[in-house]
């Protein structure tokens, strides 16, 4: 019998991405496409779900004609695996058509809502989800405001979906009717379900006044859905007939990825949205509290769950920097030309900052936007460029102190995804967090995890957390500089009151 192989794809952001890899977890082949966001309104954005499904079979066609350039046969796929966006959702009727923009995490236009929700002071959603307040990005405040909003979706609508999971739907040429979702992609619903015992929530959902009928089955990752259809078979070059799993949320399949499979560990998804993650037993009232700016999931694997902090635009920054400031959107390797301009100044960078709320403020500071501050004649783009990764850094700090509050060791913090690849950003983590970061060999993130579960599905792996740990080998790892994380604690404090002062100009 010949080489097996596993196809898996990541509906992030600011991109696709989807990749072959064969049953060593070699890559084969790669393809990616950069997916379109919309700006409509201050605080608003959306996309076009229909555009994920789009790219996912433009790149699956770039990988079958690169397998047959390498002489290998599409058909020796046994399984295909994606993951999505946990915090996102689009509403489809009962052809499995879109009636509504894609809404993500990035997006504020549930503020109101939310703030309403919270003068309700209800206990519920701590202690049936772990997260002790509504959330602008939590896709049950999409729900609302689409069936407060939409008439198309009161009308016509059945179900609410993720983008991986509307993705997977149409490959394998099912109906609206037909949706669903995995038991960790539902965690990224944020309220609205039972983290502990996997299913939806009659009262918090009567609570929310969404109907249950809207809201999709619940099925585990590694579940066949259907099976490769026949047109987007002749569209991607793969046979029909390939079976599909049910897929994953990113940040669960990071996670795993990244060896974070035990209580204690923690990893940085330095994706588009960076995530400071940290697995728990279950859930940790002082971390479930109001306030504390954390969201608790459940994980992919049975028994997992973790809390994680998050800076809405960690990653999409540092793109608006290069694209928008530098005026370099065509050139992905002027990022490495601007951490070599950076490195020219010192940690802190004499006292500048950015604060980095370009989609608006969050937490204690809801009124804040995206500026630069204490700037002088000396700073020139290498400066600002080192401003933008600290500025992320300081919010990674603020979550590192919840965590250790609480108990959870951070004496390693495994980052993963395209940040990974950022050296100078790594260093400046591990001084600003006071922790050791370590990157791994397998740095692929969520893809190369699909395939593992890819291959768990077909039946060709049968012990899932024994193949993760395999994957495990440290590229390189970053020590912090004691000097360093003193000079990054002090300047911390001092953002803070920058903070409080930016947040109050709008009552001036």
């Amino acid at each position: 019998m010949g080489m097996k192989y596993y196809l898996g794809f990541d509906a992030g952001t600011q991109s696709v991405k989807v990749a072959v890899y064969d049953e060593n977890m070699e890559e084969i082949v790669m393809a990616t496409a950069k997916t379109t966001l919309s700006y409509p309104q201050p605080g608003w954005v959306q996309m076009d779900i229909d555009e994920y499904y789009r790219l996912i079979k433009q790149c699956m066609r770039v990988c079958s004609d690169g397998m047959k350039e390498k002489g290998i046969s599409p058909s020796g796929v046994r399984a295909i695996m994606g993951d999505g966006i946990i915090c996102g959702i689009a509403c489809i009727d009962e052809d499995g058509h879109a009636l509504t923009p894609y809404i993500n995490y990035l997006d504020s236009r549930t503020a109101e809502d939310v703030s309403q929700l919270k003068e309700q002071h209800l206990d519920i959603w701590a202690r049936e989800t772990g997260n002790a307040e509504p959330n602008v990005m939590f896709p049950a405040m999409f729900a609302r405001w689409f069936l407060q909003n939409v008439p198309d979706v009161r009308e016509k609508g059945v179900k609410f979906v993720h983008n991986c999971p509307y993705i997977l739907l149409h490959l394998a040429g099912l109906s609206g009717n037909d949706a669903f979702i995995d038991w960790g992609t539902m965690s990224g619903w944020g309220l609205g379900y039972d983290v502990v015992n996997k299913c939806w929530s009659e009262e918090q959902l009567r609570i929310l006044g969404i109907p249950r009928s809207y809201m999709p089955r619940i099925v585990k990752p590694w579940d066949i859905i259907g099976h490769l259809c026949e047109a987007d078979a002749a569209e991607t070059g793969f046979p029909a007939g390939i079976p599909i799993c049910a897929g994953a949320g990113d940040t669960m399949e990071s996670m795993m990825g990244s060896g974070i499979l035990e209580a204690g560990r923690a990893v940085d998804v330095a994706g588009t949205c960076a995530m400071f993650c940290a697995a728990t037993d279950g859930i940790i009232p002082e971390l479930s509290a109001p306030g504390t700016g954390l969201v608790f999931n459940s994980g992919t694997l049975p028994g997992t769950y973790f809390y994680w902090g998050m800076v809405r635009t960690g990653g999409l920054a540092l793109r608006w920097f290069k694209d928008n400031i530098a005026r370099k959107a065509d050139d992905d390797a002027y990022y490495g030309e601007m951490d070599d301009l950076a490195r020219r100044h010192p940690a802190g960078c004499g006292g500048a900052m950015f604060i980095p709320y370009l989609t608006g403020g969050n937490g204690d500071y809801p009124n804040v936007r995206g500026t630069f501050t204490g700037l002088t004649l000396d700073d020139d783009q290498g400066a600002l460029w080192r401003c933008v990764l600290e500025g992320i850094g300081y919010d990674y700090m603020e979550v590192t102190d919840r965590y250790r509050s609480a108990g959870i060791d951070l004496t390693q913090l495994t980052i993963t995804e395209g940040g990974s690849r950022d050296r100078l950003w790594n260093q400046i983590k591990a001084d600003m967090l006071d922790t050791r970061v370590v990157t791994l060999k397998v740095a692929g993130g969520a893809v190369p995890t699909n395939c593992l579960v890819a291959a768990f599905a077909a039946g060709d792996v049968t012990d899932l957390k024994t193949a993760l740990q395999q994957q495990l080998a440290v590229r390189e790892e970053f020590v912090p500089c004691r000097d360093h994380t003193a000079l990054y604690r002090n300047q911390y404090e001092r953002r803070k009151g920058l903070l409080e002062a930016l947040n109050n100009i709008k009552n001036l």
